[in-house]
């Protein structure tokens, strides 16, 4: 199997008011992965990325900065390291406090039984 190198740094961001930035940095386009996705995600104070309830895992990641996560109504505060696993139905909030916050978001299916 080839290795597939991807400078993050020069992939296009999209931009959504009030949700930050966002690019993908694996999907199919990019590497050929057909059942997982990963982003980044760039917020600024006041900005919030909801990890929306679907059927499938997903792993959130805080890569730097200081957030907020918000887990069945409860919040926590949280810095560069922490993370949260969403199993399919879970939904989580995540909001940037203090400054600019980045994410990683892993997304893949769940699988059968």
């Amino acid at each position: 199997m080839p290795l597939t190198y991807i400078d993050t740094n020069k992939l296009p961001r999209k931009s959504a008011p009030g949700h930050g930035e966002m690019t993908d940095v694996l999907n199919e386009a990019l590497c050929g992965a057909k059942n997982v996705r990963g982003s980044l995600r760039w917020l600024q104070a006041g900005d919030s990325f909801q990890a929306e309830t679907e059927n499938r895992h997903q792993l959130v990641y805080l890569m730097d900065g200081k957030g907020r996560i918000t887990l069945n109504g409860k919040g926590y505060d949280v810095g560069k390291g922490a993370g949260v696993y969403l199993a399919p139905s879970e939904k989580a909030t995540v909001e940037a406090v203090n400054g600019a916050l980045k994410l990683f978001v892993l997304v893949v299916p769940k699988i059968p039984k």
